[in-house]
């Protein structure tokens, strides 16, 4: 969009004392000449852009040019920063780009190495630990059918190992506890459903457009996938580890006792994933209700514990 383009325009020429017409037109992927119009655009709007010779050269704003950077605080822009670049660690997206270098632009020149520091002393990165390059590509193509509102193929796998053929209207990407999820209008389900992105496998996108329907995430977000339920929880929590839990909890979900422990009241999928929390925390955590899953960890436990007594031979 032209608009757009010599908006970005003015703003790199804000951040920069020199451009070379070429890198703004290899930025852009445009013609030269296209930037020599737009450059004339810009100055018919009264900024005034002038062309400086010689081997530092190039395309820049008159000096005594002054633009009204008083909107926005630099906390607000550090803060707006390290956002922008921990969204764009997983995105790799132009107009976050573009976005990253307005706000540069805003900042005054003796203020810019202030700004950089801080920036570097907050990183948020959305990514999970470990992420592949797979991964990454995958939810690029999910964010790039999201923007052009592109429907989707896909094989999902639940919670339970189950697979199935979804097409899916994809609307938003959540990143949630330690997960990104979709959601999706699911022409299978005939509604929305929130999916796992790292169950997702062989994502197609369509040609085949849609138009978004009336629905927000903040509805679903109590269902991980379509095929999980929610189980209500009691657990006495050993005072060892009463620091991870206040880290975890809400303070109206716990209840101190005199002796350190803690109980917590809370709500989990109902899946095999609740199984693994509770024995990763071994003897700290004891379940109290349900009685379901009370006696299915006894039995887990017993069957661990009968392996263990096994003795092995490794040749």
């Amino acid at each position: 969009m032209k608009l757009d383009r010599l908006l970005s325009i003015v703003i790199m020429l804000l951040n920069r004392q020199r451009v070379q017409a070429k890198d703004l037109a290899d930025h852009f992927e445009v013609s030269t000449r296209t930037i020599y119009r737009d450059i004339e655009a810009i100055n018919r709007a009264g900024i005034p852009v002038v062309t400086h010779q010689g081997n530092k050269g190039g395309l820049g704003i008159i000096d005594s040019y002054k633009l009204d950077r008083q909107v926005l605080t630099l906390q607000d822009m550090v803060t707006m920063l390290s956002v922008l670049k921990g969204v764009n660690s997983t995105f790799k997206d132009r107009q976050i780009n573009n976005a990253i270098e307005k706000i540069h632009a805003l900042v005054p020149e003796h203020k810019q190495e202030f700004v950089k520091n801080h920036v570097d002393q907050i990183v948020i990165d959305v990514m999970p630990w470990g992420s592949s390059l797979k991964h990454k590509e995958k939810m690029m193509t999910l964010q790039q059918a999201i923007a052009g509102n592109q429907v989707c193929d896909i094989s999902y796998h639940d919670s339970n190992g189950a697979a199935s053929h979804r097409t899916v209207e994809p609307m938003t990407l959540i990143f949630k506890a330690t997960a990104w999820y979709l959601f999706a209008y699911c022409s299978l389900r005939n509604d929305f459903r929130l999916f796992k992105v790292n169950r997702i496998r062989n994502l197609q996108v369509l040609p085949e457009t849609f138009t978004r329907k009336n629905g927000k995430y903040q509805h679903y977000d109590t269902m991980p996938d379509d095929s999980t339920e929610m189980i209500s929880l009691v657990i006495r929590f050993s005072r060892i580890i009463r620091h991870t839990v206040e880290e975890y909890f809400e303070k109206s979900q716990l209840k101190y006792l005199e002796c350190g422990d803690i109980i917590a009241t809370f709500e989990l999928p109902d899946n095999d994933w609740v199984i693994s929390y509770i024995l990763s925390l071994g003897d700290n955590a004891e379940v109290i209700k349900p009685q379901r899953l009370r006696t299915l960890l006894r039995k887990k436990a017993e069957k661990i514990t009968r392996l263990y007594k096994r003795d092995i031979q490794v040749s």
